[in-house]
């Protein structure tokens, strides 16, 4: 099973609740990680926070704060959409069928590995 929360942040999910800005409580911080001078001294990191489930977005994607903005309320929508439909979600839906997917390619792999293992036995027992 997928950790509920872990599963946000996955394109093409169309059917997600709305937010309203009245929900959301929005923060400036400086971001953290690489980036030096320019990192420390800019507050360009968003911290959204849904105020009614208590789940907060922490957003440094880019320099950018209108682009991390919009980002962070990506993100934000995503998880909220997840913790009250939980798996009747797009989001949880769409990353289990991803996982799927990686699944069936993984036994794909192992299933031609296997085949060239005995074909290099056929041969090596033909030469002999």
């Amino acid at each position: 099973s997928v950790p509920l929360l872990q599963a946000a942040r996955k394109k093409n999910s169309l059917n997600l609740l709305e937010l309203t800005e009245a929900e959301l409580e929005e923060q400036f911080v400086r971001g953290d990680g690489p980036g030096g001078q320019a990192t420390n001294k800019t507050n360009n990191c968003v911290v959204l926070k849904h105020i009614p489930s208590g789940i907060v977005v922490k957003c440094h994607q880019t320099r950018s704060v209108e682009k991390n903005r919009k980002i962070a309320r990506e993100i934000l929508q995503e998880k909220v959409d997840l913790f009250y439909r939980g798996e009747d979600s797009d989001v949880f839906k769409e990353k289990k069928a991803s996982e799927m997917q990686k699944q069936e390619k993984k036994r794909r792999a192992k299933e031609n590995l296997e085949r060239k293992k005995l074909f290099k036995e056929m041969q090596q027992l033909d030469k002999e």
